[in-house]
């Protein structure tokens, strides 16, 4: 009788959804496959951009999967994670965001029939992981391997590579221009493989075939002070002074002159 009189424990705040089970399964998937099929018509080199337009007023137009997806105001939770993973595939690679989201939703679509049959989500995934491996295998099969080979084959293979990625961008046009100059960046680091010592520099006006790669360090520094027609533009062997303080006069805080 006393276990009988025991209130009732509530451990979550009003309002909050406690569905589980197959329906809230199904309602996960569902939700995945929207957010999947968001991003699906930009992947390619025939995708399209998408028009994003958030409640600040800003728009956004972009064919580039981690940037639309940060964009995509989702409230679902199971459907974040899909905005995760882009993120993630963004930072630790760089590319296939796209590809990465179409790929989790697929997964999902084809898991969606077998969870409405009754199969154990375990079972699934058990699948998939072998699946995976088998995937992996096979890759390992088809690799084609750049170690031993000569400085030449590994720029144009390379190149190739750079080329591919080129494709559904905006440079796609030029993508053999670019991916040229892309492996020349690479290539001049040497063995480090600190990325962050390439920079792109911006410059308007111009076409795209105006870039060109700098072997050394540039600064986007304009000469506009008076009578720099007459300073030479050039130095051979120049003796340099590397300076931790600015050389530019400043306003000074409190009411001092100069």
């Amino acid at each position: 009788m006393a276990s009988m009189m025991q209130p009732q424990i509530i451990l979550l705040k009003e309002g909050t959804d406690t569905s589980q089970g197959k329906p809230q399964l199904i309602s996960n998937i569902n939700a995945c496959m929207a957010v999947a099929d968001v991003v699906r018509t930009t992947l390619g080199p025939r995708g399209m951009d998408k028009l994003i337009h958030d409640d600040k007023g800003n728009t956004t137009i972009s064919n580039d999967g981690a940037t639309i997806m940060k964009l995509l105001d989702i409230v679902h939770p199971a459907a974040k994670i899909l905005v995760d993973i882009a993120k993630s595939q963004d930072s630790e690679v760089g590319d296939g965001t796209t590809t990465v989201v179409l790929l989790a939703g697929e997964f999902l679509r084809e898991a969606k029939p077998f969870i409405e049959d009754g199969v154990h989500p375990q079972n699934l995934i058990r699948s998939y992981r072998a699946a995976s491996n088998m995937a992996i295998e096979k890759i390992k099969e088809l690799a084609v391997s750049i170690e031993g080979k000569s400085l030449d084959e590994k720029r144009s293979l390379l190149a190739k590579c750079a080329a591919t990625t080129l494709s559904s961008k905006l440079i796609g046009g030029e993508k053999d221009f670019f991916a040229k100059m892309v492996v020349d960046a690479v290539i001049a680091i040497g063995n480090d493989d600190r990325l962050n010592m390439i920079g792109i520099k911006k410059v308007p006006g111009g076409t795209m075939r105006d870039s060109f790669l700098v072997n050394g360090v540039a600064f986007k520094k304009t000469f506009s002070y008076a009578g720099f027609e007459q300073q030479p533009k050039k130095f051979q062997n120049p003796k340099i002074l590397l300076l931790n303080i600015e050389l530019e006069l400043k306003s000074e805080k409190e009411n001092a002159e100069i």
